[in-house]
Order: structure tokens, then sequence, then C-alpha cells
């Protein structure tokens, strides 16, 4: 078995799409899932899994839909893909400011990203980076002010799922564990 990221994009949020962890867990373990850990309310989990990414991402989604009247958009990476985004990030000050760094991890690589405007829309304060794997954007100002991360799924052309820094590195915890 390998050991497995599952990211839920949209769980719990503005009291939409509620789904309590232990429920989540249980799922996850009823389609063969083991060592399930999650963390936070907002769909993290760390678990072991003989099955593809792919399969699993659309398996976790349609038992969702049928078990709590949701799918939403899941993301499953290997944990080795996983660290390889934790590795690259271009912004190691971060490590000490963790609130202001976000990094979306992309479904699939964004060949038809609107980098140009991504680029305007950034404001001084504000940089990133994108890869064929994540977009990491330094918002000094905060995600929810950034004209760039409420846009930045249009723009990519691909599904993506975000997650702060603090989050990205208590999950790297888990995988490590």
């Amino acid at each position: 078995m390998e050991t497995m990221v599952a990211l839920l994009r949209g769980i719990n949020v503005g009291g939409k799409n509620r789904l309590p962890m232990q429920d989540f867990r249980e799922l996850l373990g009823e389609l063969g899932c083991a060592d399930v850990r999650t963390y936070i309310q907002s769909g993290n989990a760390v678990f072991r899994s003989d099955s593809d990414t792919t399969s699993l991402s659309r398996d976790i989604s349609a038992a969702m839909r049928a078990s709590f009247g949701f799918g939403p958009e899941v993301l499953v990476l290997t944990a080795k893909k996983f660290e390889s985004i934790v590795a690259g990030n271009p912004y190691p000050e971060q490590f000490t400011e963790p609130r202001f760094l976000f990094t979306w991890f992309l479904a699939e690589d964004a060949t038809e990203a609107d980098v140009e405007r991504m680029r305007t829309l950034c404001t001084e304060k504000e940089s990133f980076h994108l890869t064929s794997q994540a977009l990491y954007l330094h918002a000094p100002d905060g995600n929810a002010r950034s004209l760039l991360a409420n846009s930045v799924e249009k723009l990519l052309g691909v599904a993506a799922t975000a997650r702060n820094w603090r989050t990205v590195c208590k999950i790297a915890g888990l995988v490590n564990d």
C-alpha cells in the first residue's frame, strides 16, 4: 500500500457541504483506505491505499455524493508528489510566516494558464510561482483580499484546491508520521 493525500475542495465552508471528519475517515475506510488520518475540518486526509490516484479521486467523490448528497472535487496525490510540492516552495521565508503563503494543488498541468493576466492581478506586495504541480502565492495582505487568489482557478484553466502553508506543513507532518 502506498501513502496518499486527499484534498477536498469546498468542504465545511460557510456552512455548506458539511462533512464531519469522522464520517470522512469512515468513508475512506469503506473504500479500502487504511491508517486514515485527517487534519482540520476542510477535507485533508492522509492514508494508505492500493488504488491509483485518478480512480480514488473519482471513487471518493462518488461515494460522498451517495452518502452525503454532494460530490466535491477531490484531488488525491501520492505522498511522493505531495512532498515534491512542499519541497518546491519558492518562498522559504514563509516558513516563519505561513499564513501569507497559499498553495494551489493542481489536478493536472496548467498548460493553458493565463500567466500574463495573473501578473496583472498581483499587487506590488504579491508574487506567485507556477509549476506543473502547484501554484504558490505569497499574499502578505491575505488570500481574501487578493484579486489573483479570487480568480486563480479560472486563470489556471484546471481544477485546483488551495491550502495555506501552515496546513500544507501539518499535512506533510501526517505524511511523515
